[in-house]
């Protein structure tokens, strides 16, 4: 195939919203799925005679990921003006970051398409301002201008062109909003225009040094998105080259029904913004002494949580890593895990018939109605042999998130569901099964080992599954081999 002899250079901008309280540069406050244009004052309006104030959670929310990214903060920072005409601009202008952006460097550690370690390089992180919103398809004849999200503060997040394909891209994407979630930064819902993301794209001959005619692709609303419309790019660039044909420098937009891009714009430089250093904000110094202060505030990230989960709790990788996946849930985890050592029964919990619960509902961990101490509660009735582990699951489980105010003893009490542990009780069951199953007895002796599911299967039904299983088999084997 000709696509074998080329390969692309990928590159992603990421615009974090974060969730500060209030806009970058006023006191507006943010809320999604507000009534259009009354989340705006003077200032994000951009009235004459208005001044910017910077809010000063903007800052911290930066330092923390520059920080957890492993990249260098900026100790003096200017603001400057980025200028363009839109409609949804009220002000003409954004107020961004240019030559100096807060953070420079840092990495951010992906697996690649095959499933192995791969260390995407960061250029650069900016504070912004956000525009507002257009809307195109509430009226025919007219474009709709919403301004609540004028202002909102925004990190621009630049990659090296470190990409290659886009599982990629799709598995970056996925750690940045891990990250950020972790960081408690912003929540990174791509669907709400919380995380937004830029591809920059070019293919190249197998080998060469320099890049080929870059190209830009926007507006896109899905991780899964973001990957289908840079392996569509490829194939569409490599196959005008092939032809003969030259790539143009310009701006695209990915449309999933026929899984195609198409041209918006000749792409912009950024001569073409006019940017200048913003007058009426003065620039900003960090002092090696706040950034001290943020880093020793910072909460646990997920490569720290996963190698406490494998190294101290013995989790295997896979564990650990569907654990980690999700902040919240990693935080019920160790909330468990600080009042039971049995950590691999919690994982065991977590990740399946509680994980099972919370995706048939349609709901996260914290409207879990169980809460971590109860769990290990009934997962210590377990290890103490008191209720068998499938009695745990199938019956007290669904009657603790039916009656969350109860204990799992109290449950297991009240209906009838200690385990049985009396061996001459259990014996005497098992000897009655097997009397009742002469023919099934000797093709067991005969070689058929497998029946023993059977014999355990008809104990348990006997004693209302109330046996100790572990007591039960050996009873059976014991009688068996006699």
């Amino acid at each position: 195939m000709i696509y074998k002899g080329y390969e692309a250079v990928i590159g992603l901008e990421i615009h974090v919203q974060l969730k500060t309280k209030s806009k970058a540069f006023s006191a507006d406050p943010i809320s999604f799925g507000a009534k259009p244009n009354t989340q705006v004052n003077p200032i994000s309006l951009g009235h004459p005679g208005t001044l910017p104030v910077l809010n000063e959670a903007v800052i911290e929310y930066a330092v923390r990921l520059g920080l957890a990214c492993g990249a260098h903060i900026t100790k003096y920072n200017k603001f400057a003006r980025k200028n363009y005409f839109y409609a949804d601009l009220p002000k003409g202008y954004q107020i961004s970051q240019y030559d100096t952006p807060i953070c420079t460097g840092g990495f951010i550690m992906i697996k690649d398409a095959e499933g192995n370690d791969k260390e995407i390089g960061l250029t650069r992180i900016h504070i912004e301002e956000d525009s507002g919103k257009s809307i195109h398809d509430l009226d025919p004849f007219y474009t709709l201008i919403d301004l609540n999200r004028a202002g909102t503060p925004l990190l621009e997040i630049v990659s090296k062109p470190d990409f290659r394909n886009g599982q990629e891209a799709y598995n970056y994407l996925s750690e940045m909003r891990k990250l950020v979630r972790y960081l408690d930064i912003s929540d990174g819902n791509m669907e709400e225009g919380s995380l937004r993301c830029d591809v920059n794209i070019s293919v190249r001959k197998q080998g060469a040094n320099g890049f080929g005619t870059k190209v830009e692709i926007k507006n896109m609303n899905s991780f899964r998105n973001v990957q289908k419309a840079i392996d569509h790019e490829i194939v569409r660039q490599v196959e005008l080259l092939e032809s003969g044909q030259q790539i143009e420098q310009e701006t695209r937009t990915y449309d999933p029904v026929s899984d195609t891009t198409l041209i918006m714009r000749t792409k912009e430089d950024a001569h073409d913004y006019r940017y200048f250093t913003e007058p009426d904000l003065a620039p900003l110094v960090i002092s090696e002494e706040y950034i001290e202060q943020v880093k020793k505030a910072m909460p646990a990230l997920p490569w720290e949580i996963k190698e406490k989960l494998t190294k101290e709790h013995n989790l295997s990788e896979y564990d650990a890593l569907q654990i980690c996946e999700n902040k919240e849930l990693a935080q019920y985890y160790l909330q468990a895990a600080n009042q039971s050592s049995s950590y691999k029964n919690i994982a065991n919990y977590l990740l399946g018939p509680v994980k099972s619960y919370l995706n048939e509902k349609g709901i996260a961990i914290n409207d879990f109605p169980v809460v971590p101490q109860v769990l290990t509660e009934l997962i210590d009735l377990v290890d103490k042999g008191l209720v068998s582990h499938t009695m745990a699951q199938t019956r007290i489980l669904p009657l603790l998130i039916e009656y969350p105010h109860l204990s799992p003893e109290q449950i297991a009490r009240d209906y009838n569901l200690i385990q049985e542990r009396d061996e001459n009780f259990i014996l005497e069951t098992a000897k009655e099964i097997l009397d009742s199953m002469p023919d099934k007895v000797e093709q067991y002796k005969a070689g058929k080992k497998g029946l023993l599911g059977l014999f355990m299967g008809e104990l348990m039904k006997k004693t209302g599954g109330k046996a100790d299983p572990k007591m039960a088999s050996t009873i059976l084997q014991n009688l068996l081999n006699q």
